[in-house]
């Protein structure tokens, strides 16, 4: 237990009136900071405590012992008066409306820190002030934190050293003119755009709005005219400007329109549910246009260009990837009699085909819900998706154990309601199984649904459609809890991720990277940690579905705290999807399969 600090003050300022707690002033806290100079970078340690900045509180809860120590291991919380603020009652009284207003202070504090102290001044991560970068979407996010009363931003600050030696002065600095220059400036009424708050709070209305409405009307995604689709590079999320982009617009088959809660009324194109082709030469946008579909579940802040842009929650972008673990999963539906009587009804590999892992993730996707599979052919195995003519004459059936996908689509939609997307532009036999065909053309779409159906009629396939008859019924899993062991090979806690499509995990390094609907680090981080949660729901009785749905909803309700039991400032939300897909590579999990 901490003895009481004989320099603490009697409670003064608002956070003590409100905490009911005694806490050091800053003036105290430089006089702590002073004899520091030149010590190991340990003597930091010293400053872990609460300190009154008058207009805020500072809660040091923990120093990293090492200048190299990555940033999610300081915890840093600032916490500030709602009273001071712009926010109102009205702007936080629904769940989507306090992500959102977190999520711009999460940005505010984001622009003015690195601003004003981005910059390393020091050894490894030292002279900095940051928080967890959001990126292009508006998410849950554990960096910010409304409180009762109380405003409170999860940051970091590296404190200074040269080599691992303490460079107070510049702690000084930092902690009693820079932290309190950046929380003025991205926190406070007088400094923070009331309508600016409103546009962000808006614009995540309008579109959660948007995803709500298309299943009444019968779509799986909207696109509104004017979009910017491109994005800057392939590493980059961030909108693409140049004077010779291409502002979306549907086209008139497929126009819809949406009355909005602020925008107001608001056109564009609506896939609706079924088989949709996206197709069309090399270069002319039709990948782009299924990536703008692949991260429409989320929102996307304003000036994105995707702002309306939106596609049901349970849309899933599904690709092959050779290597991957693959645990007890029937894909019977699609691959059968294979050699040497192998079971595809509870098929196990340590490394899958193109064309397994392939039917892994789509028969997975399914399991956990999904109403919309999302593919590129450019990024799936092609033996997975057609057999021609050609080849079902040299190579009988009886000896090609897959069933191509062109023959089990339809399938998919009418026995489970699952609806596909597909981006291709070398397979003209799926014009057979299409309700749509939109073609981009100098990245504009055009519905050629008609021309597709007419070239069919006047240029029959003459391949024969191959094993209708076996259901598209994933059988349920249930998870071994003792194979989600967090503990590595040395008998240590092992749970870190450093990079979006990587994930340690006890003795497991997981590969998320075809999993390419997560877009920030600080999700793979949330997704770890749920993955030991998780565990407490794994009774040798629940389903994997149940274990994350069971999961999903304490963090609904609790929010993303409920995952450690230490403070973290960098976690964001991720979907069901991508939990039960990141425990599916675990080359340690098991599950029974009922």
């Amino acid at each position: 237990m901490r003895e009481p600090d004989p320099e603490a003050t009697e409670a003064t300022s608002f956070i003590q009136l409100h905490r009911g707690k005694t806490m050091v002033t800053k003036d105290q806290l430089q006089r702590r900071i002073t004899p520091l100079d030149g010590k190991d970078y340990g003597a930091f340690q010293s400053l872990i405590g609460t300190y009154d900045f008058e207009q805020f509180a500072l809660i040091i809860d923990q120093i990293p012992k090492d200048p190299y120590a990555p940033p999610h291991t300081g915890i840093y919380r600032v916490q500030f008066s709602l009273a001071d603020t712009v926010i109102e009652d009205d702007m936080i009284g629904s769940r989507i409306r306090e992500i959102a207003c977190r999520d711009f202070y999460a940005r505010q504090f984001f622009y003015h820190s690195n601003k004003i102290a981005g910059k390393r001044r020091g050894t490894g991560y030292s002279g900095i002030i940051t928080i967890n970068e959001p990126g292009q979407t508006i998410l849950d996010r554990s960096s910010v934190v409304i409180n009762e009363n109380i405003l409170e931003i999860r940051c970091f600050v590296g404190l200074p050293a040269s080599k691992r030696n303490v460079k107070a002065k510049l702690a000084v600095k930092m902690l009693l003119e820079e932290l309190p220059e950046i929380v003025n400036m991205s926190l406070h009424r007088e400094n923070t755009g009331r309508d600016q708050l409103l546009s962000h709070i808006h614009t995540a209305v309008d579109a959660e709005f948007l995803r709500e409405k298309l299943s009444d009307l019968g779509l799986l995604a909207f696109i509104a005219n004017g979009a910017i689709l491109p994005r800057e590079s392939g590493i980059s999320d961030r909108t693409m400007t140049s004077d010779s982009i291409i502002p979306f617009k549907s086209p008139e088959s497929l126009k819809t329109e949406i009355d909005l809660p602020y925008a107001g009324k608001t056109t564009g194109m609506g896939i609706p549910q079924g088989v949709t082709l996206l197709a069309g030469g090399g270069y002319h946008g039709k990948s782009t246009l299924l990536q703008v579909i692949e991260m429409g579940v989320y929102n996307h802040i304003a000036g994105d260009g995707r702002e309306q842009c939106v596609s049901l929650i349970e849309t899933v972008k599904v690709r092959s990837y050779s290597g991957r673990h693959v645990v007890k999963t029937d894909i019977s539906p699609f691959i059968r009699n294979l050699p040497f009587q192998e079971d595809t009804s509870a098929f196990s590999t340590e490394n899958a085909s193109g064309s397994t892992s392939q039917a892994a993730n789509i028969i997975e996707a399914i399991e956990m819900g999904a109403k919309v599979i999302l593919m590129d052919e450019d990024t799936c195995a092609t033996n997975f998706m057609i057999r021609d003519m050609y080849m079902q004459k040299l190579v009988k059936k009886s000896d090609e154990p897959i069933t191509s996908y062109i023959d089990k689509v339809r399938q998919l939609y009418l026995e489970n309601k699952t609806s596909t997307i597909l981006a291709l532009g070398g397979v003209g036999d799926y014009f057979e199984v299409a309700d749509h065909v939109i073609q981009m053309i100098n990245y504009l779409p055009e519905d050629v649904s008609a021309q597709a159906k007419d070239i069919m009629i006047n240029h029959p396939t003459q391949r024969t459609k191959e094993d209708v008859e076996f259901p598209i019924q994933p059988k349920a899993r249930i998870p071994v809890p003792e194979s989600v062991d967090p503990m590595s090979g040395y008998g240590k806690w092992r749970l870190y991720t450093t990079e979006i499509d990587t994930l340690h995990f006890g003795r497991n390094k997981i590969d998320l990277t075809d999993l390419e609907q997560l877009i920030e680090l600080s999700q793979t981080k949330a997704i770890g940690f749920s993955m030991l949660y998780a565990r407490k729901y794994m009774n040798g009785k629940r389903t994997l579905k149940q274990v994350i749905d069971l999961v999903m909803a304490d963090l609904e309700k609790n929010g993303l705290d409920i995952l450690s039991d230490k403070i973290s400032g960098y976690f964001a939300q991720f979907r069901s999807f991508e939990l039960a897909f990141a425990l599916n590579r675990m080359r340690s999990f098991t599950v029974n399969q009922i």
